[in-house]
């Protein structure tokens, strides 16, 4: 007899009788408040997958030998809620979260899980803390699912115990401005072979150093270079567009290409979908090096530059630091005190515009 999945009927709730006061926009800081809630599911392998539960948010209880805390068998998923100017309260492609969340989850060795219920759970603890989702535009409700190995064994095998568990976070614009980028040459976030594709947390522990000591050089996020030829792959934790005319005179939105190094962003995909159906200029998944970027420069053909991700949606790039060498990265010419270039502003507003659903659009899904 097959074990039980996730079953969102079977959903309980035991609500606060604490609730937390609704921050101002001036208190979102990104990350730093929680709602009253989140949602709780185990599994084991012997039982399957229990009742999900939607309880206060609070400590977790975990074994110190847990699989999670001693091997990071870790993995997370980051979208949002948008609510509409008519009220109402919407998610932005969230099916895409859940296959990205199962795909780096049979990478560890996680349990399946059944994306769909596990969704409906997701929504209801939206509604159940719906109060939390800002009003304004440019503000939402960042959603964090968690997977993570819960068996207690330092045996070096698979965990036979997880959980998947979500809390919620009002959250308002992560760059309210543009960004400067240090370009490393010297250590690398991902590599072939390995697992830079998957959104596990391994893979960001790593890069803390590094990204805390650009940031007290001046500087907002890291550009991932790989191999000699200093191929440019992400941006910080954000997916790295480039805007230029290429060396063939053509008009180009290029971005690193999903070749197992890559992370499959859920706004990279976004973007490059809305900039195919306008038929405007050629759009391009391919390698781009540091060397092509600096003769664009000194040609100059280079238009723009952003990073993109669900957490800032999209952000210009006004300067790199390079080998020791500064380049100013053209944001709008028109426009010194621009925050985003007129590209990198035209797509964010389309992809705001259904995220709010301003833009009716089968990517945005009511809760």
């Amino acid at each position: 007899m097959a074990l039980p999945n996730i079953d969102a009927s079977k959903l309980t709730k035991t609500l606060t009788t604490h609730p937390k006061e609704v921050k101002g926009q001036k208190d979102m800081v990104f990350g730093k408040n929680f709602t009253d809630h989140m949602l709780c599911i185990k599994y084991t392998e012997e039982g399957g997958w229990g009742a999900p539960e939607i309880k206060p948010y609070g400590p977790l209880e975990i074994d110190p030998a847990s699989f999670a805390l001693n091997y990071s068998v870790q993995t997370f998923e980051g979208m949002k809620a948008y609510r509409s100017a008519n009220g109402t309260v919407n998610l932005f492609r969230p099916q895409k979260n859940m296959q990205r969340l199962s795909t780096s989850s049979r990478r560890i060795m996680l349990p399946e899980f059944d994306q769909e219920q596990f969704l409906q759970c997701i929504k209801e603890l939206v509604r159940v803390d719906e109060r939390f989702v800002p009003s304004d535009y440019g503000y939402s409700l960042y959603i964090r699912p968690n997977f993570i190995g819960t068996e207690g064994n330092l045996n070096l095998q698979y965990s036979r115990e997880a959980m998947l568990y979500v809390y919620l976070s009002p959250v308002g614009p992560y760059f309210p401005r543009t960004v400067k980028l240090h370009a490393n040459t010297k250590e690398v976030r991902a590599w072939p072979g390995g697992v830079g594709n998957y959104k596990l947390g391994g893979n960001y522990a790593p890069a803390l150093r590094p990204a805390m000591e650009v940031v007290s050089k001046g500087y907002d996020q890291i550009l991932w270079l790989l191999g000699d030829d200093h191929y440019v792959t992400e941006v910080g934790t954000m997916n790295f567009f480039i805007y230029w005319i290429n060396s063939d005179g053509e008009k180009e939105l290029v971005t690193a290409p999903l070749d197992g190094i890559i992370l499959p962003g859920v706004t990279r995909d976004s973007l490059l979908e809305l900039a195919r159906k306008w038929g405007e200029f050629k759009v391009s998944e391919r390698k781009v090096t540091m060397p092509e970027i600096l003769v664009a420069l000194e040609e100059n053909r280079m238009l723009e530059a952003f990073g993109a991700g669900t957490a800032c949606v999209v952000c210009s790039v006004s300067e790199v630091l390079y080998n020791d060498k500064t380049y100013q990265i053209p944001v709008d010419p028109s426009n010194p005190n621009a925050v985003f270039g007129p590209m990198t502003m035209r797509l964010r507003k389309e992809l705001l515009d259904i995220q709010y659903a301003k833009t009716p659009s089968p990517w945005s899904v009511p809760i």
